[in-house]
């Protein structure tokens, strides 16, 4: 992976190719998209390893802030056996090193902007170097790319075969970002919001139920400072400023699996195990114990 890094520094730097060429490609009509996601879960087999050379999976994970994706990501990284490789956490550990960039990153966080380009480019590059000298093979990416000048920049130096894009009702996902809790001793994430909705159009119920600390950390819960309405609002309107064009990107590819999560963890693992062609025994023995 030195060199995906290496290329990622070497195509940021570079000009980056004109979004008008993008839109002027014939689009892929809607059957022929779906047909290719299809076709990219397919060649990877139950164990994550792709069909046709053996290699690992390389997948990405989209969706807004708190919607999960770090926790689905992270599920797939254990059960694939590939490093799940979260931007959100690149970032974190930079806000907690000394120095101008953790001074740099307060200011962005606590205002509800996006990182620049340029800072996650820098951030993922070093964290690719360091999986290439422990021998990491393949990768999941949470929170990259999130602009279309990233997804170039990534399609450019390597072959993603899936992008999952996770979504979730915009009352609920406002509701889990205001309950999120971080125990200040242990640093776990717990999630006191009780979410028990109405189904749209007619639909079953969303219940999504608290994830609570146990005991010794309830005394020690704190709130991240960027979770509060204001924010989480602001945060949540200019990712769907950027998305849109990396999900039409990834469409126009046949490479978007767009995935509703439709209630917590219990419900919608299974069905996204099954949206991916995969087994868990793990879940599957919890099933039926």
């Amino acid at each position: 992976m030195a060199a995906i890094s290496r290329a990622i520094r070497a195509c940021a730097a570079a000009s980056r190719r004109s979004l008008a060429a993008a839109a002027a490609a014939p689009p892929l009509k809607q059957e022929a998209a779906a047909a290719g996601v299809r076709a990219a879960a397919a060649t990877t087999d139950r164990k994550g390893r792709d069909q046709d050379d053996g290699r690992r999976v390389q997948w990405v994970f989209l969706g807004c802030p708190g919607v999960g994706k770090g926790t689905y990501a992270s599920r797939l990284s254990q059960l694939l056996g590939v490093p799940h490789i979260a931007t959100g956490d690149l970032v974190r550990d930079a806000l907690a090193s000394p120095g101008p960039l953790s001074k740099q990153l307060v200011e962005i966080v606590n205002h509800g902007k996006l990182v620049s380009d340029e800072i996650i480019i820098n951030l993922l590059s070093k964290r690719l170097e360091e999986g290439e000298e422990k021998g990491e093979l393949g990768f999941i990416l949470d929170g990259f790319p999130r602009t279309i000048r990233q997804a170039e920049i990534l399609e450019g130096v390597t072959d993603i075969d899936l992008v999952i894009n996770l979504k979730l009702r915009e009352e609920a996902l406002l509701a889990k970002c205001l309950g999120r809790r971080m125990c200040s001793q242990c640093g776990g994430n717990f999630n006191v919001a009780d979410i028990d909705m109405e189904g749209e159009n007619g639909g079953p119920r969303m219940y999504m139920p608290p994830l609570l600390p146990p005991p010794q950390c309830e005394s020690k819960l704190i709130t991240r400072a960027d979770d509060t309405e204001e924010v989480v609002k602001e945060r949540l309107r200019v990712y769907h400023d950027l998305s849109e064009p990396v999900e039409d990107f990834y469409r126009a590819r046949g490479k978007l699996l767009e995935f509703n999560l439709p209630g917590g963890i219990p419900e919608s693992w299974p069905k996204l195990l099954q949206a991916l062609n995969l087994d868990d025994p793990d879940n599957e023995r919890s099933a039926t114990a």
